[in-house]
């Protein structure tokens, strides 16, 4: 079995069990099928790959963790680490009140730590609520959250209140040979509208458009608001809405990655397009970074878990029919919902204790 399928009414969700990457995601919403999640085009494809992609790469789908966060360069583990290269196996899958629930645990450990996957399905709500906890294991850690959506038309964005944006000091494709970007490198703004561009002028990251091919990596601090983080996509094409929340007690950062035919070699071979990555976490680039002295320590930001006493972080993904075409100015979780403020103003079911807000996260 290499691939799980959990359901509570309204939503489904897989995960392929060979590298723990989210494969599918379904919700039944006004009559339709919303698929919030990206999956890589050559997965299924059949085809012959470079012989040195990590595994993760191989099976690039939906959403996976990341432990470390980019380069394992501290513990021998391919990108992004063995949560998103390795497999899981299957602990508890079976039926709640109301929802379903199933656990996974990672063959492999992490930093001597075990690390346990927990899916939460609830009958009628359009999201998954996800929980990752490592327990035991020395040193810390470095996290996100992976997932990907894809657009055919472009989209618009929103985020939760952001202290600023910043590029790391190099792009992910220098080379014009292999790829090509489009903001500066480093850079940082606090007006999201307006983040400098690589050829001068700015670019707004607030808008996801087609026609720039682009491969793109940034970085989003959190301010101090009090609420949920999120992030909201209301793509054009699809007419919904993507949603991505998380308690930025525990995840500080959420870190963009705009992949739309920046890469010309393969397996990217200019076709990974309309993707973008909403990558919540706790982390530098790189787990020895995230370890040592970086920029975002310096900002007062936290960058890794410690282990040994017990680690566990929250995350949720979800959509919902787009209303008016653009996102929501404003989301708040209270009394058992999420509201949506906007030129559409609506409300969903929703556990608004899941997330753990005002509550202090581990070291």
């Amino acid at each position: 079995m290499d691939t799980i399928t959990i359901n509570a009414k309204g939503i489904s969700v897989s995960l392929d069990l060979t590298v723990g990457h989210i494969a599918d995601m379904s919700i039944e919403s006004g009559g339709r099928q919303l698929r919030p999640l990206h999956r890589a085009p050559w997965v299924d494809a059949s085809e012959t790959l470079p012989q040195d992609l990590p595994q993760g790469t191989v099976r690039l789908s939906g959403d996976f963790l990341c432990a470390p966060f980019s380069r394992s360069d501290v513990e021998e583990a391919p990108l992004h680490g063995w949560p998103a290269n390795s497999a899981w196996d299957v602990v508890e899958s079976g039926a709640t009140e109301g929802g379903w629930r199933a656990v996974f645990r990672l063959r492999h450990k992490v930093m001597g730590a075990s690390v346990d996957k927990i899916f939460t399905l609830r009958d009628d709500h359009p999201f998954l609520y996800q929980e990752h906890v490592f327990s035991g294991g020395s040193g810390a850690i470095s996290v996100a959250h992976h997932p990907m959506t894809a657009m055919k038309g472009g989209g618009r964005l929103a985020f939760s209140p952001k202290r600023f944006a910043a590029t790391p000091a190099d792009p992910l494709e220098p080379d014009p040979a292999r790829g090509r970007f489009m903001l500066a490198y480093p850079s940082r703004s606090s007006d999201l509208a307006h983040f400098p561009a690589a050829g001068g002028g700015t670019l707004d990251l607030t808008d996801y458009r087609m026609e720039d091919r682009r491969e793109d990596f940034l970085t989003l601090v959190e301010a101090d608001h009090g609420g949920p983080g999120w992030t909201a996509l209301a793509r054009q094409a699809e007419d919904d809405l993507v949603l991505v929340l998380k308690n930025p007690a525990e995840l500080p950062v959420t870190m963009l990655w705009f992949s739309n035919g920046g890469r010309d070699y393969a397996p990217w071979s200019g076709r990974h397009l309309g993707v973008l990555g909403i990558e919540d976490g706790r982390t530098a680039i790189g787990h020895a970074a995230s370890l040592g002295d970086n920029w975002l320590k310096r900002e007062g930001v936290a960058t890794a878990f410690a282990l040994g006493e017990g680690v566990s972080f929250r995350h949720v993904i979800g959509a919902l029919p787009l209303s008016a075409g653009e996102p929501p100015r404003e989301i708040t979780t209270a009394d058992g919902r999420l509201r949506l403020a906007g030129s559409a103003a609506s409300e969903v079911p929703f556990d608004s204790d899941f997330l753990r807000i005002g509550q202090p996260a581990a070291a």
